[in-house]
């Protein structure tokens, strides 16, 4: 764990000094010198005293680096093809076992001629244009502003059966990690 580092970055992002967080906390300069290049590790209640001095949850001092809140801006994101149709997939963000993507179906465009099943569960918001959602015996048409939610592992498949590009926010949920390719 690298808690100094997260110590000082949140301390320079709020301007102070160690002097004044060692007098906030009662803690010697040489202490926290070395909480901040993790030559020592302070106990939680040191820790719960300096998260109070530095306005933080204690949490956020001791979150991994993959923790982390992670942005994406929107020039920067990754942009894959997925699938027969090859449609053009944008990842919005993800978490260990959560995945954002903006899917974009041209007029015609399917996952696939038949359905077919994978890990996870999905929600699928419909932002523009006209989509048809098939999970076994269950289908139906769906508009802007129209949701859809399954468990992936029943066979399905969706299909734009408007006449313009249709874009779909999709969020999976999967138990193990990584990226996978949903159709």
């Amino acid at each position: 764990m690298d808690i100094g580092s997260m110590i000082r970055a949140t301390r320079k992002k709020k301007n102070m000094t160690i002097a004044q967080i060692c007098e906030a906390t009662g803690l010697s300069q040489g202490f926290m010198s070395q909480v901040e290049t993790n030559k020592t590790s302070p106990s939680i209640a040191t820790l719960e005293n300096i998260a109070e001095t530095l306005k933080v949850p204690l949490a956020y001092l001791l979150l991994k680096k993959d923790e982390r809140m992670k942005i994406v801006r929107r020039n920067e994101r990754k942009i894959t093809t997925s699938g027969p149709e090859k449609l053009r997939v944008e990842h919005l963000g993800s978490t260990k076992n959560v995945r954002m993507m903006l899917v974009e179906f041209p007029a015609g465009a399917t996952t696939g001629e038949v359905p077919h099943a994978h890990e996870g569960e999905e929600v699928h918001v419909v932002i523009k244009g006209k989509i048809y959602a098939e999970q076994g015996e269950d289908s139906s048409i769906f508009e802007e502003g129209d949701s859809f939610s399954w468990n992936a592992c029943t066979p399905h498949l969706v299909k734009n059966v408007g006449d313009e590009t249709a874009l779909v926010y999709i969020t999976v949920y999967t138990e193990n990690e990584g990226e996978q390719d949903f159709f």
